[in-house]
């Protein structure tokens, strides 16, 4: 099998203002929640350049499962079986999301989720899922929009409805990409801020990262 010209491994250094790094926002939805035997059906991923990002010419792509969606999945995302039978297969979508996200850093919200479903796939073609990835979950528990000890990841559609941001197409991966896309601009530039106006720090892909993890 011959593999797509990418690896999502990044060697530069990362210590540079945010907005000097190009950026995907990623999102898929599945057949069900359980995330060992359930298959994502659906995946939307959204480039950001310079803090900014557009509303076309990103990524959407709907995969045939091998498994019938769930009922209860259905009622969230409205994909059905027969939605589905000219969707594409996996190891024929995977090579070319790899080259879409090539020399991009990811983002996701709630990453162990889109973990979860990329990552075996994502092996089978030769690549891993990042080590790091930018969280808009976590990133908005630290700026103070979600209760860091909830026990569950806070809503995407609700934090974007909080900060005024437009929802795009809620529980459809491209449009969960786009909200996630400009959820994480609006985070990022909040956090920006309030580091400069405490401490005049600059506020860098690795202090994102590293606020990613906890």
């Amino acid at each position: 099998m011959e593999k797509a010209p990418f690896v999502i491994i990044f060697r530069e250094r990362l210590d540079k203002p945010w907005r000097a790094y190009e950026y995907c926002a990623v999102d898929v939805e599945a057949t069900g929640l359980d995330l060992r035997n359930d298959e994502f059906i659906s995946i939307g991923a959204v480039t950001i350049i310079d803090g900014r990002f557009r509303s076309v010419g990103n990524f959407y792509e709907e995969i045939i499962p091998s498994k019938s969606p769930s009922h209860s999945s259905v009622q969230i995302h409205g994909l059905r079986e027969m939605d589905l039978e000219k969707a594409r297969e996996a190891n024929q979508v995977i090579p070319e999301l790899i080259t879409y996200l090539s020399k991009k850093h990811l983002i996701a919200h709630a990453s162990w989720v889109e973990k979860a479903f990329l990552s075996d796939r994502l092996k089978r073609h030769g690549y891993s899922y990042p080590k790091r990835v930018v969280d808009t979950a976590a990133l908005a528990r630290f700026a103070g929009l979600a209760e860091k000890e909830s026990g569950h990841e806070p809503s995407l559609e609700f934090l974007a409805r909080s900060l005024n941001l437009p929802v795009y197409t809620p529980h459809h991966a491209l449009g969960d990409a786009m909200t996630t896309a400009a959820l994480f601009l609006a985070l990022a530039a909040q956090i920006e801020n309030e580091l400069m106006e405490k401490s005049g720090e600059t506020l860098t892909l690795e202090k994102l990262l590293n606020l990613s993890k906890k």
